[in-house]
């Protein structure tokens, strides 16, 4: 059964929204289900930017839910969009696809090897699964269902029966004539630039404006399927509508309040679909807060609708650590599942909870992954002890739980980064794994790498995707005989100290507390002084020693840390490597 919680703390932006929805909601349509809307065209690999346009109002339904409100967060999938052109770094595509451009996405076939039926379904698939795993609750529906079933007859018809008033309100954003074929040509070019910054949904021209006048639908071609077509004739009172196709001449007559081979253009579509749907909260793109941009002019049209706008901030762009602003045109973009194979749902959660919308951030994929979850467990402590802020707290219940309850989680969450050590040291092996996690803490052994999975698989899945063949570990084979052979005096005691105490130190916390030591004996210090009791020169003896052992273990000036490293090799190794 759900949990009906408490309202987390009010001082986050997940919070704030939801009072406002709430209210607005009941001011639309008391007594009703709130209603939030996010838009999604499997046109390639949906990215992590276009996450940001789910998990916004995800979160704010969310809190709506935990307040005993019932709520529906509708995702609609854009799969009646144009197929604008062919992405990069898509498998099974090459310049023949070209020829499907114009056609709906649901009519073009699915690349080469996909299991499902269509070039839509097919990206679909990976975020519906990405989304389970991510815990978020939806209502999907399909924009081609609904056009090709004649959901939106009434909407369509209107919207005709109004486009002078639909040209009136464009006309004030179109700052530049041009013949009809240029026109239609420029606001293709535009469709592709916006839905490239990440609109959620592809743009598309304002309409057709032949010599017979503006109109905001654009049949698909009864030939070859496309949309590049021009209404030529439109009788309000018989709904008879003629086209043609500007790419093969066919032409049609058809009467339009049967006909269910078309869409209304974009601009026109949204705003329809915020009064069909009784959306209340819907967020975008920054690309739509510009004069003219889809959000702003659907705040005008979707009164013809006798609709209003939904509340919608502006979200501000997601990065990728070393990589530029996401586009899926252009491919090779990381997506969800991408993201969800080297880190925790509760983690990509936290990225989105815990930054306001219009607060751009980085989702890490190199080795900023290990600081954030350190960070991460840092704040699961404070939260466990009591001592976390309270927006914090906010955005770690968000993380960690929805109102339906717990996500699955790690039950023994070691850190990150000593996980992809073992995992980058042992290449996955089960056996030496479970070995090394189990000196990690010898008075509390782990009995099976359950209790550190999916944690484990996910770091594991980092070193192998993520990490350069040159960056990882391989440990010597031999020792290093003739680095040990020129080692002085104090080099080979500072080797023999540190052999000394591995039997006595054999945990993670004891050779921590064995190889910082080591410097600090040999200068005369006890093995526990403190940094403030210490010259500045041991630190730079430490560092001279452990360069030295990693040389002499990895042949590398770094590597994992030492007390992990030292682990994973195991004491008569490491006593062989150093030269006994």
């Amino acid at each position: 059964m759900p949990i009906v919680a408490q309202s987390t703390e009010t001082t986050d932006w997940v919070s704030r929204f939801a009072d406002e929805v709430i209210e607005e909601s009941e001011r639309r349509a008391p007594g009703k289900p709130v209603v939030v809307a996010s838009g999604l065209s499997p046109s390639g690999p949906i990215h992590l930017g276009n996450l940001r346009e789910v998990m916004t109002p995800h979160l704010v339904a969310d809190e709506i839910r935990r307040r005993g409100h019932e709520v529906r967060h509708l995702i609609s999938w854009d799969d009646y969009d144009r197929y604008r052109k062919v992405p990069n770094g898509v498998e099974g595509t090459d310049a023949g696809w070209a020829e499907h451009i114009g056609k709906p996405l649901t009519s073009v076939p699915a690349p080469k090897g996909s299991a499902y039926p269509n070039w839509a379904e097919h990206f679909k698939a990976a975020m519906i699964e990405s989304l389970a795993e991510l815990g978020v609750e939806f209502d999907g529906i399909s924009q081609t269902a609904q056009y090709t079933s004649g959901v939106y007859r009434e909407q369509i018809l209107h919207a005709m029966k109004h486009r002078g008033d639909i040209d009136a309100i464009l006309e004030q954003y179109r700052t530049k004539k041009a013949p009809a074929k240029k026109q239609q040509q420029k606001a293709v070019d535009a469709a592709e630039l916006e839905a490239e910054e990440g609109s959620g949904a592809a743009e598309e021209d304002d309409g057709s404006s032949g010599s017979a006048g503006y109109f905001p639908y654009k049949p698909f071609c009864g030939a070859c399927g496309k949309d590049l077509t021009t209404v030529t004739a439109y009788d309000d009172d018989t709904t008879e509508l003629t086209y043609v196709c500007t790419e093969d001449g066919f032409t049609e007559t058809v009467l339009l309040s049967e006909f269910n081979r078309g869409k209304l253009v974009w601009k026109v579509d949204w705003p329809m679909r915020w009064a069909y749907e009784g959306v209340v909260f819907e967020p975008s793109g920054v690309d739509h807060s510009s004069p003219g941009s889809s959000f702003q002019v659907g705040g005008q049209i979707v009164g013809i609708f006798g609709g209003e706008r939904p509340i919608g901030p502006m979200y501000a762009f997601v990065g990728i650590s070393g990589m530029a602003k996401m586009s899926s045109s252009k491919g090779g973009v990381p997506t969800p599942a991408d993201a969800l194979q080297i880190m925790e749902p509760q983690l990509l959660r936290w990225l989105y909870a815990r930054r306001r919308p219009n607060q751009s951030f980085k989702i890490a994929f190199d080795q900023e992954i290990q600081r954030l979850y350190d960070e991460w467990d840092k704040l699961d402590g404070k939260v466990e002890d009591g001592s976390a802020l309270p927006a914090d707290i906010a955005a770690h219940s968000r993380a960690v739980r929805t109102a339906g309850g717990e996500l699955p989680r790690t039950p023994r969450p070691m850190p990150y980064r000593t996980l992809a050590s073992v995992a980058d040291v042992t290449a996955g092996a089960e056996d030496q794994t479970l070995r090394i996690l189990s000196e990690l803490d010898p008075a509390n052994p782990l009995s099976t790498l359950d209790e550190v999975r999916p944690r484990l698989d996910k770091a594991e899945a980092w070193i192998n995707t993520h990490v350069p063949a040159d960056q990882r570990t391989i440990v010597r084979a031999e020792p290093d005989a003739e680095l040990l052979k020129s080692l002085d005096e104090a080099a080979q005691q500072s080797l023999r100290l540190l052999s000394e105490g591995l039997a006595d130190h054999w945990s993670l916390d004891g050779l921590t507390h064995l190889v910082y030591g080591v410097p600090k004996v040999q200068a005369g210090f006890p093995a526990d002084a403190t940094p403030k009791e210490l010259p500045p020169e041991i630190k730079a003896s430490q560092r001279t020693f452990f360069a030295l052992l990693y040389h002499l273990l990895v042949g590398r000036d770094t590597g994992p840390r030492l007390p992990t490293l030292l682990l994973a090799v195991g004491q008569e190794r490491v006593r062989r490597l150093l030269g006994e």
